[in-house]
């Protein structure tokens, strides 16, 4: 008895400092309406704005475009940012403020004129790690990058209540673990804490390219473990909407 109570105490702390260390990440999309404002805001990323993240000890940036123009017909770029702390996130603007070098090099884009903007709009999600999932990991494939396929899953719930399951089917429903099991190189998994599609959660998983893809969610729709996983009564109807989107790695990006 009393080593049942020793393995489940350690199982509780094992839980809770795991659940300490989770990430936070901010995604970011950018919309532009020209080419012209598409290669401002490359070139400060590439040139600016990672090199000072990484002067900040932010590392493992993930910059990527779309592999198709969306029905909205602006061209997009996304940026994720994994951060230790949410205190790490309030600084980071103060910081770089204080960075000479940063607003050096970023002029172009920083000055920019009120109708010269580099880009028609900015969103920004701010997510927080699964516990089963703390860290962002970046992908290691080898594919040359435009092949690779980067999906972007925004998994929305008509309630938060459903949210939290949903979450929790990833957790110690499994979810997360059968991912890894079928190598699905998952860069992250997140709970969005603010965003304008709420509730909901996010992740990105990975592949060489979109036959590789294909055969990978081929082999988790094919697998008992999931299809005993979705058929629990407790797990029905927990997600409302998905959306899909299919990203390769720009040439500076991280990974």
């Amino acid at each position: 008895m009393f080593k049942k109570i020793i393995i489940f105490l350690f199982i509780i702390f094992t839980i809770t400092l795991v659940a300490q260390q989770r990430e936070y990440y901010q995604l970011k999309t950018y919309s532009f309406e020209t080419d012209e404002q598409q290669e401002v805001t490359d070139t400060f990323l590439e040139t600016s704005y990672l090199p000072a993240l990484k002067r900040l000890n932010i590392r493992n940036v993930g910059v990527f475009k779309p592999k198709e123009i969306d029905s909205s017909g602006l061209k997009k770029t996304y940026v994720l940012i994994p951060f230790n702390t949410l205190k790490q996130i309030e600084s980071l603007d103060s910081l770089l403020l204080n960075d000479k070098t940063y607003l050096k090099s970023g002029m172009n884009y920083l000055q920019a004129a009120h109708n010269k903007a580099p880009y028609k709009r900015l969103a920004v999600v701010l997510l927080k790690a699964f516990i089963y999932h703390p860290k962002l990991k970046p992908s290691e494939l080898n594919q040359a990058r435009k092949e690779r396929v980067y999906e972007l899953r925004s998994y929305e719930s008509a309630t938060k209540n459903l949210h939290k399951n949903k979450v929790e089917m990833f957790n110690e429903g499994g979810e997360v673990t059968l991912f890894d099991a079928l190598e699905f190189n998952a860069v992250f998994y997140g709970e969005v804490i603010s965003g304008a599609s709420m509730p909901n959660l996010m992740y990105m998983t990975t592949f060489e390219n979109q036959e590789s893809r294909d055969a990978h969610w081929k082999a988790f729709g094919d697998s008992p473990v999931w299809k005993a996983l979705k058929a629990q009564p407790k797990y029905q109807n927990n997600v409302s909407h998905i959306d899909i989107t299919f990203l390769y790695p720009t040439s500076y990006s991280d990974y």
